[in-house]
């Protein structure tokens, strides 16, 4: 899941619905949980839910952006900063691995203590959901997120073999513009694990992306104030 710096409140807000032109120029048109690009569509999500927390309904420290299947998912759910892991406190792409077949699960690195609030927020917004789950994770009839995990990383390992036969300035912009309009930021970055070249041009590319997350040869270090 996609690290990102929140920053200070560009606005104020008298209802919640006026923040979404200014989360998406902040973070760009991505969910904040599944990760998939939506040009419009997309929601202000709260973090803390509205309904059980009416004083930060127009709070900017309290929006994220969600699609419609993470949005459902979460719904009301209670959350804390103290039993969950968040991509504006944590680094979440080193919590959370994907792999073939629209697998998300925890990192198997992280320590005994940090992996359950991995699992609560993958579970929260029902990434797991997948055919091969059991019954309770099963997805709902029109919750495709999995497939599209799939297709996008088989994409990606695609242009990663294209670019070892074809490795220049222009087809890595290529890569890079072909990212940003597929989305699932967190397939890319698996993908070129170890190009640091690509993981750069991959994080600048995307606006919002929280570089505390990274060491300066592009890997992953944890975040200060984070969990992970």
């Amino acid at each position: 899941m996609r690290p990102i710096k929140r920053g200070t409140a560009p606005n104020s807000y008298g209802k919640y619905q006026e923040a979404i032109g200014d989360l998406e120029d902040s973070f760009g048109c991505y969910c904040s949980y599944c990760e998939r690009r939506f040009p419009a569509l997309l929601a202000v999500e709260h973090v803390s839910p509205k309904s059980a927390d009416v004083a930060r309904e127009t709070d900017w420290s309290n929006f994220l952006l969600g699609c419609v299947n993470c949005n459902s998912t979460k719904h009301d759910k209670p959350t804390n900063d103290q039993d969950f892991l968040w991509p504006d406190k944590d680094n979440t792409l080193a919590a959370i691995e994907y792999r073939a077949g629209g697998i998300v699960e925890p990192s198997l690195t992280l320590d005994a203590k940090i992996a359950p609030k991995a699992a609560a927020l993958i579970d929260l917004v029902g990434l797991d959901r997948h055919p091969g789950q059991p019954a309770e994770k099963q997805p709902a009839g029109r919750d495709k997120r999995y497939l599209e995990r799939e297709e996008k990383w088989q994409l990606a390992q695609l242009m990663r073999d294209s670019l070892k036969r074809n490795d220049n300035g222009d087809f890595r912009d290529l890569l890079v513009i072909a990212a940003k309009e597929s989305g699932f930021f967190s397939i890319w970055i698996a993908a070129f694990h170890d190009d640091s070249d690509m993981r750069r041009r991959l994080v600048e590319a995307h606006v919002g992306t929280a570089r505390d997350c990274f060491e300066s040869d592009w890997t992953l270090k944890a975040r200060a104030g984070g969990h992970v």
